[in-house]
């Protein structure tokens, strides 16, 4: 299983992106926490690619984010990714909550209006 979460910092206490395909990196994680990788977001919104295509090329199984839009949780949908938000300040965090079970998976009802 591989991790990832939109981030502004190259580290484990980095700050969670607030919206995920507008984030500085992603950083990816094994189940245990672990980084695999680091990449820059050269994504649609800094790049070419759209941001759910981006992770899925680098092997994510699972997103964790603060935000994201409609069309963006479709396509992760439409990729095998499992999406899950909620409101956290760094990666650790997120990803602690997730592993404990503290997260909910996103839906609909939870993307981002904007």
């Amino acid at each position: 299983m591989k991790i990832a979460i939109p981030t502004e910092d190259k580290k484990l206490n980095g700050k969670v992106a607030d919206h995920f395909g507008r984030c500085n990196y992603y950083i990816f994680l094994d189940e245990e926490g672990k980084v695999i990788e680091i990449v820059d977001n050269t994504s649609k919104h800094k790049g070419d690619k759209l941001p759910p295509e981006l992770i899925k090329n680098h092997g994510a199984d699972v997103l964790l984010c603060k935000g994201i839009g409609p069309k963006a949780l479709d396509l992760c949908k439409q990729f095998g990714i499992d999406v899950y938000v909620l409101e956290s300040k760094t990666v650790k965090e997120i990803f602690e909550k997730w592993k404990n079970g503290k997260i909910k998976k996103a839906s609909f009802e939870d993307v981002c209006k904007r």
